[in-house]
């Protein structure tokens, strides 16, 4: 065959036996036949799309670069077949890049039309036709973007929810605690009247005082009992009250066993202040104990408040440049944080990070999206039991973020096409098929990465790998 091919032979391609007279001329004054040998490359992924390819004979296979390694998607011998600058009708509208690889398994010969006249004749030859297409192109497109805006506004009503409910719990038990806090006090100002009348000189006045701060240190650091141990301890602290004729023993008993106060240390407060005033220095000093116990709670409960919103601020990136260094660790703990109500109770939580790996720069958000995604599947692969692992580890001039689970795994023959957009897994409603798609978009076209997946049933692991040097465009 000739480096030309006449408009009757190219009559004989099911692609233009269509064409009129006329058109088939053009084609045949503007293509030409090239020949390329068996294991060379026809075009690259990725290359300038500069011609429109048609296989006259030999096998050929097309291949795309997917997390790092090139995977056949298809192989023929069909004469026909085409490739390369199929998006040439739009111009500038797009980047026209080869989407994929052609590869010559055999000697092959391909009929090559430059792409810019190509473009030309679909534009003229099938106007109707071409609109379709550029309106069915685009459409998808737009879809992939409304869609995509929508999951992430989804996953941000499911992170606020949880959020809400993560602080709910802190906060009602402040409240709570700052209520029964403000009885404690005004109970305390009435014994302290009591006390204060003058029945009790300045040394034993001095006395209480001093055991009431013992008292204070002692519910410090007071040792957790068993419940057994609290039951007997309060049975016999209230017993040796009403021995002593002390009103509702086993009322002030429970709070003086939880802040360490035994019947030796009574005594001790017996023999300070006199019999005659035992039951309300003892309520006194419950008061103090209990009053300690409920500001221990509202500081523990307005530390988990502050976790939490430094999580979310974390978590968010707010205040803070899109593009910067930062630590993977803080960001995967503010993740976890952050999805803290979604994970069952039955889903044990294991953080195997290697704390030595050094920051990376990164855009922070897209990260914590990437995390989302990956445990959120994660989660629903393994339902309300399982076990979540986060590891971390150095993988050459890469850092390496392994998400694994125990969930039913993926099936094999779904694999290749996870992280294609709108596929997905799930029931109809309950998933978009965009987590992962926006995942790879994230790690390999906007951090230069790569994300891998290997999976059985019972372990499936996820690995994302990130560049430990800067080499994004951060603009």
């Amino acid at each position: 065959m000739s480096g030309r091919l006449t408009p009757e032979e190219l009559r004989t391609l099911f692609l233009f036996e269509a064409l009129r007279d006329d058109q088939l001329a053009l084609l045949a004054e503007h293509g030409r036949v090239v020949g390329y040998p068996g294991g060379s490359q026809v075009y690259g992924e990725g290359e300038p799309a500069t011609c429109f390819v048609v296989v006259l004979h030999g096998t050929v296979a097309l291949r795309r670069r997917i997390h790092g390694d090139d995977v056949e998607v298809s192989r023929t011998e069909q004469r026909g077949a085409y490739g390369g600058a199929t998006q040439a009708y739009l111009g500038d509208q797009v980047e026209q890049v080869y989407m994929n690889t052609m590869a010559a398994i055999s000697d092959v010969e391909v009929f090559e039309v430059p792409a810019d006249l190509f473009a030309v004749w679909i534009r003229e030859w099938f106007p109707m036709a071409m609109h379709l297409l550029e309106g069915l192109f685009f459409g998808m497109r737009n879809s992939q973007r409304i869609v995509g805006e929508r999951e992430r506004l989804i996953a941000l009503g499911s992170l606020s929810a949880g959020l809400t409910h993560e602080l709910n719990n802190p906060a009602a038990a402040a409240v709570r605690a700052a209520a029964v806090l403000r009885e404690r006090v005004a109970g305390m100002r009435s014994k302290l009247a009591m006390i204060a009348d003058g029945r009790l000189d300045g040394t034993r006045l001095h006395k209480l005082v001093e055991l009431q701060e013992a008292a204070v240190k002692r519910a410090a650091s007071a040792p957790e009992l068993s419940p057994l141990a609290v039951s007997d301890a309060e049975d016999e602290l209230a017993d040796w009250l009403d021995e002593r004729d002390v009103t509702g023993g086993w009322d002030i008993a429970p709070t003086l066993v939880a802040g360490g106060i035994d019947a030796d240390w009574l005594e001790q407060v017996s023999e300070a202040i006199g019999p005659d005033n035992l039951e309300p220095a003892v309520r006194w000093m419950g008061y103090t104990i209990d009053t300690e116990m409920l500001m221990g709670e509202i500081e523990d409960a307005v530390t988990r408040i502050s976790e939490l919103v430094a999580a979310a601020k974390q978590y968010s990136q707010l205040d803070r440049a899109p593009y910067r260094t930062v630590d993977v660790h803080e960001l995967l703990d503010a993740t976890l944080t952050m999805m803290r109500a979604k994970i069952p109770k039955g889903v044990r939580v294991v953080k195997e990070y290697d704390r030595g790996l050094p920051p990376i720069p990164a855009y922070a958000a897209g990260l914590n999206q990437v995390w989302t995604n990956l445990i959120d599947n994660a989660i629903g692969a393994m339902g309300e039991t399982g076990t979540l692992t986060v590891r971390t580890e150095g993988a050459g001039d890469r850092l390496m973020v392994e998400i694994a689970d125990t969930g039913t795994g993926i099936p094999e023959e779904v694999r290749p096409r996870i992280f294609e957009p709108f596929f997905t897994t799930k029931p109809v409603g309950e998933g978009t098929g965009l987590g992962l798609d926006i995942s790879y978009q994230i790690i390999v076209k906007k951090h230069h990465g790569d994300i891998r997946v290997e999976s059985v049933p019972g372990d499936t692991r996820f690995r994302v790998f990130l560049p430990l040097n800067d080499v994004t465009d951060p603009r």
